[in-house]
């Protein structure tokens, strides 16, 4: 499978990748090994995959993960992070980010932009689909049904 994914890098550096503000395809991975600079690979520490097609692109869905996953809403997946890591502190030590941009034009109805966005949610599945090969399941946090959501569980419910 061909990707073009950025190596992996620290949660609190994320900010340095390029193409942020182009929509596309993360992945995160929790590790104990610092995986900083590490070529991307399909690794078992890998415990989400998740996509946007949004204006404020990748740079603006990574941000509504973290405003997430230190206790605001906005962001299913990181709400099944919080469940199982409630301290932000600690988690965003061992979590890593690796995104492949999709360069095209959001608020465009041409079609070349309309196709790249199609792929860029073709591709979350394709990436979904390359994780189940190698691991027999879906990442962690991907998988709603044994993934509890912590603002359902301890929050509000919202």
């Amino acid at each position: 499978m061909h990707h073009n994914f950025s190596n992996w890098t620290l949660w609190n550096n994320r900010n340095s990748l390029s193409g942020l503000n182009f929509p596309g395809v993360y992945c995160l991975a929790i590790s104990e090994t610092d995986l900083s600079g590490k070529d991307f690979s399909w690794i078992p520490e890998i415990v989400y995959v998740g996509m946007t097609n949004s204006k404020a692109g990748l740079n603006g869905r990574l941000k509504q993960f973290d405003n997430t996953i230190i206790g605001k809403s906005g962001h299913g997946g990181a709400d099944r992070f919080r469940f199982e890591y409630p301290n932000y502190n600690e988690l965003i030590k061992k979590l890593y980010v690796a995104v492949n941009v999709f360069e095209c034009d959001v608020s465009s109805n041409m079609p070349k932009d309309l196709k790249q966005m199609g792929e860029v949610a073709k591709f979350e599945y394709i990436c979904m689909a390359e994780y189940v090969k190698h691991f027999k399941t879906l990442p962690k946090f991907n998988d709603k049904q044994n993934s509890p959501k912590y603002s359902l569980t301890y929050g509000r419910g919202e």
